[in-house]
């Protein structure tokens, strides 16, 4: 089912939005750092059914990329609300992976009336503890990022060498993942000419984002603002498919939001990447959305 296009204008310019259903509750879809709608393509195909799926690319990333600064989560949740005002409901389920995950996080807490649930999926709560002031924050990012920062640097001689880049990372390598999605994933991503491609995604808009998460403290206490049923989707694996997981059980232990305890849910035989892209995260992450999808018809 391919979804609907279309754009929504926001501060500074057009969102792509992409469409999957076209009746039901809303719900808002946030990306990741260096991703694009098309990673929710699975999960929008699963719950299109019982729900108008909403995701856009984020300001900085895929057709959203000519959309500039001021970056950061609050403006990322500001552009979510612009897309659901767009569709004239007054409220939505808002899910967000990895960065997304402190998107919802955030949108939660600045639109309340206007979330009805938050589903995390690999992002949200923050990772570890608060850096010392003299830390250098760039090289923290080099850190926790950078294998897709250096991937925005690099240029590609063709659209199969593009797509062999994705099919081969370590996140995907040996994996259920299916060669048509990440072919499909890399050719929304891909910009320029034959023999100088490289992806569409602005390196600023993610050096940006990357410092806000890291060093907002607004952020660092989204979660436990979120006042809507909430849960927390975890990864089994690391970004790379190591066997570190994103999110630790001390980095979960304790988590809260406003109405009480946070549930946690690890997915079993998934990573950072295929918790999102692939079986079985995309069926774990459609699973939740209709279940608050139908919480929210209830009400």
């Amino acid at each position: 089912m391919e979804p609907e296009r279309y754009t929504v204008a926001v501060d500074g310019g057009d969102l792509l939005v992409a469409r999957w259903g076209s009746s039901g509750p809303v719900v808002l879809a946030a990306h990741g750092t260096t991703s694009s709608y098309v990673a929710w393509a699975g999960v929008g195909v699963l719950a299109g059914s019982e729900v108008r799926f909403l995701a856009p690319d984020l300001r900085g990333r895929g057709d959203s990329a000519g959309v500039g600064g001021p970056y950061g989560m609050a403006q990322h949740a500001r552009d979510l609300r612009a897309v659901l005002d767009h569709t004239g409901a007054s409220s939505a389920i808002v899910v967000g992976h990895s960065m997304g995950g402190y998107v919802a996080a955030m949108f939660a807490g600045m639109f309340p009336d206007a979330t009805d649930a938050v589903v995390m999926v690999d992002g949200g709560p923050a990772i570890g503890p608060r850096l010392p002031p003299e830390a250098d924050v760039d090289v923290v990012l080099q850190r926790v990022i950078g294998p897709a920062l250096d991937r925005l640097d690099r240029t590609f001689a063709s659209r199969e060498e593009y797509r062999a880049f994705w099919r081969e990372h370590p996140a995907f390598a040996d994996t259920a993942a299916e060669l048509r999605d990440l072919d499909a994933y890399a050719d929304h991503d891909r910009a320029g000419p034959e023999g100088a491609m490289r992806s569409k995604v602005s390196a600023e808009a993610v050096r940006a984002d990357g410092r806000d998460t890291l060093l907002n403290e607004a952020i660092r206490s989204a979660v436990e603002n979120i006042d809507a049923p909430a849960v927390l989707l975890v990864a089994e694996r690391g970004m790379r498919n190591e066997e570190t997981p994103l999110f630790g059980d001390p980095a979960l232990k304790g988590l809260r939001t406003a109405r009480g305890p946070l549930d946690v849910i690890r997915v079993p035989g998934t990573n950072h990447y295929t918790i999102l892209i692939g079986e079985p995260g995309s069926r774990a992450v459609a699973y939740q959305l209709r279940r608050f999808a139908a919480e929210t018809r209830g009400a």
